[in-house]
């Protein structure tokens, strides 16, 4: 059979040993700027492509060198040149060429969705600049440079240490308008001379760099250099700097910055030198340091382990892994590599299935969130189907085509039982336990509060006396008010006699219409100041312990308006005072059981009965000690003194009937948990699934 001709204009490069000490070439396609790393026998069997002939090509080998090859070696590598269209089209095959491109492209949908995901917009042409500049740049790659670097950073790090205090407030003052600007410019910067680090270190190694401009990957932003010439080199070292550069470019600017913010003067620069040292570098490690996507940490990676396209081949080890725990078909592997590296690349796989998945759920919330919101729907559901929902797809339709084989594995109905038990699981009931913060304290409880202009008389109860119902509980005085009630007394007095004598005169007759009404309003008046003075001794409402006593209070101490003096409680039941969410609070009602534990272990342990629930959320919270301000759980804003909670809560009201002796006159603070109706766990994620999506479905 007479082998197809390959393309006259492909290169066979010389390539790095790979990691089993074989050596390595590069084919590079220059139309489409490719570049392909073949093995040791896939080299030897392209040198001889001329014979024309796959015997001739096999005996050749086997005579010429110590490999042998057959004729699959061969059908593989020519199903490879293929595939990767580096044959030269044979006469009347323009119509499978136009079907492959069509195919490629796909429809307009597809066209539109894959340059919406992610498309390039080259800015310059940089070759011919970067030749010109990089011979003057070699005192940045010096040994000399990075000492003195090492030296700026030590001496800026011992700035810094010695100003901590005005470092701190650096950032404080970043938080404004004019911060956020510096922040941007900073940025912009310091991501040019990112991307500037990878181009002149490419082209130091004799590199081309065609182009330079901005990526957007779901509609963000980020600048990119055309590196692709870097797989002609040879030396694994070489490309790991290439990749590092920008990595290295921005520590080299931080360790600058922090000398500089140290000497600079206060202003704009100084702010700037605030953000190249600190926050700018720390986002670069966080995103292009990270090998679980496609940035300069991947093929550092990649580069490091000697493993081109390293996501795509620890993927397919790692779907081989998952199908034979599964199923145990007994496919051969993709790969065969080492243990420890087997199995490191099949956790690799998976954390970056974790960490893809966490992303793009957070690329999709704010691509809902920034836009209009019928496009943030349209475009939100987009990245969900293509991100989230169709690799799990794809994988299901590699099970269906296995179907026959599954049907015959053991191990595969075993782990079809097993999901259909946790399905199950899933949708019965089970019993639920809710456990939320809460505050035991008594049923019953009087907090005596100073009026105003008030005056400490006597203080007829000590600390924890007990208190018989309408007893006083402090004997308070207002000169003020006595005052007050002297003048009203006397007026009252004197119209009730103006009133009785105006029988016996005439000119008082007169005005008696007049005098009765003064006397009505006399008498009100004195009515009124004698109920206030009441509130100057306060009587107990119910039986109880007085506690809580200020102990600054002593007669003749004058008061605040308002000011706690003591607390009465109730000597004999406690009730539990807890908030729950509106999903939780329907998993509840009145009857059911619950534990009350203390903060700390160190308290009472009480059983509790559900006796009220709410019915409307709770618009305030006045139990503060459960409030995050406070140290509880619930998260709260305050507002003109009064706390509001950030999301809807449902006050719950639990009692106990054997409540401890020693626990009266005291309040705890602890964790409360109710046995609550029966429900599937399944259900309570449905629910708030359906409620969100009408929620954010209206317009």
């Amino acid at each position: 059979m007479a082998l197809p001709l390959l393309r006259e204009e492909l290169a066979l490069l010389p390539g790095p040993a790979l990691a089993d000490g074989q050596p390595s070439h590069t084919l590079h396609d220059p139309v489409r700027n490719q570049f392909f790393q073949i093995d040791w026998s896939t080299f030897e069997i392209l040198r001889r492509w001329h014979l024309d002939d796959p015997a001739a090509i096999a005996a050749a080998i086997s005579q010429e060198t110590t490999l042998h090859v057959d004729s699959d070696d061969l059908e593989t590598v020519l199903y490879f040149l293929y595939d990767n269209q580096l044959l030269q089209p044979a006469p009347g095959s323009a119509a499978e060429f136009a079907y492959r491109l069509k195919k490629r492209k796909g429809s307009k949908g597809e066209w539109l969705l894959h340059n919406y995901l992610f498309f390039r917009i080259p800015l310059f042409k940089p070759d011919r600049w970067l030749t010109r500049w990089a011979g003057h740049l070699d005192f940045f790659y010096a040994n000399s440079f990075r000492i003195l670097t090492l030296f700026v950073l030590v001496f800026g790090v011992i700035e810094v240490y010695r100003d901590w205090e005005r470092f701190t407030t650096t950032l404080v003052d970043m938080l404004s308008w004019s911060g956020m600007a510096s922040y941007g410019i900073a940025l912009v910067a310091v991501k040019s001379l990112h991307e500037l680090g990878h181009a002149f270190t490419a082209k130091r190694y004799g590199c081309r760099v065609p182009t330079m401009g901005i990526a957007f990957l779901v509609l963000f932003p980020m600048a990119y250099t055309d590196t692709n010439d870097v797989w002609k080199l040879t030396s694994r070292q070489q490309r790991l700097w290439v990749a590092a550069a920008g990595i290295v470019t921005e520590l080299v600017i931080a360790a600058w910055a922090t000398l500089a913010w140290a000497l600079l003067p206060e202003g704009g620069p100084k702010s700037i030198a605030f953000m190249l040292a600190t926050t700018t570098w720390i986002s670069s490690l966080a995103i292009n340091a990270s090998p679980f996507m496609r940035f300069d940490g991947y093929f550092i990676l990649s580069d490091w382990l000697e493993m081109p396209n390293l996501h795509a081949r620890s993927f397919a080890l790692a779907r081989w892994d998952l199908r034979e725990r599964l199923f145990a078909l007994g496919e051969p592997l993709p790969e065969v590599f080492p243990r420890r590296r087997h199995r490191w690349l099949v956790l690799f796989a998976y954390a970056t299935w974790a960490y893809r998945l966490a992303i793009f759920l957070g690329i999709a919330a704010l691509v809902y969130a920034f836009f209009i919101k019928a496009v943030g729907i349209f475009l939100f559901a987009v990245e969900i189907a293509w991100f989230v929902l169709l690799p799990p797809f794809r994988e299901l339709q590699a099970w269906r085509a296995r179907w026959p084989a599954l049907r015959k594995s053991p191990r595969a109905r075993l782990s079809g039982g097993i999901a259909l038990a946790v399905l199950i699981l899933l949708f019965l009931p089970w019993p639920t336990r809710i456990a939320a913060t809460g505050l035991l304290r008594p049923v019953e409880q009087f907090v005596v509060y100073a009026p105003r202009h008030a005056q400490v008389t006597a203080l007829p109860v000590a600390e924890g006396a007990l208190v018989k119902a309408g007893s006083p509980m402090i004997q308070l005085s207002s000169p003020d008010l006595e005052a007050r009630q002297r003048v009203a007394r006397a007026r009252f007095d004197r119209l009730r006699w103006q009133a009785s004598a105006g029988v016996f005169d005439s000119e008082q007759r007169k005005q008696w219409q007049v005098l009765q009404e003064q006397l009505a309003t006399a008498e009100a008046e004195l009515a009124n100041i004698q109920a206030d003075s009441t509130r100057y001794v306060p009587l107990a409402p119910f039986d109880g312990r007085l506690v809580n006593i200020d102990p600054d209070l002593k007669p003749g101490v004058w008061l605040g308006d308002q000011e706690p003096l003591a607390r009465l409680i109730a000597e004999q039941n406690l009730q539990v005072i807890t908030f729950l969410d509106e999903d939780e609070v329907a998993l509840v009602t009145a009857g059911d059981h619950a534990r009350f534990f203390a903060d700390g272990l160190e308290g009472p342990f009480l059983n509790l009965e559900v006796v009220r629930i709410d019915s409307d959320a709770s618009r305030t919270l006045p139990e503060a000690e459960l409030s995050s301000l406070y140290g509880g759980s619930i998260m709260v804003r305050e507002k003109k003194g009064l706390l509001y909670p950030e999301q809807a809560i449902y006050r719950v009201t639990l009692k106990t009937n054997t409540a401890p002796q020693n626990l009266a006159g005291h309040s705890w603070r602890g964790r409360v948990v109710i046995s609550g109706t029966w429900s599937a766990p399944i259900w309570r994620f449905v629910r708030t699934a359906v409620t969100l999506l009408r929620r954010e479905s209206g317009f």
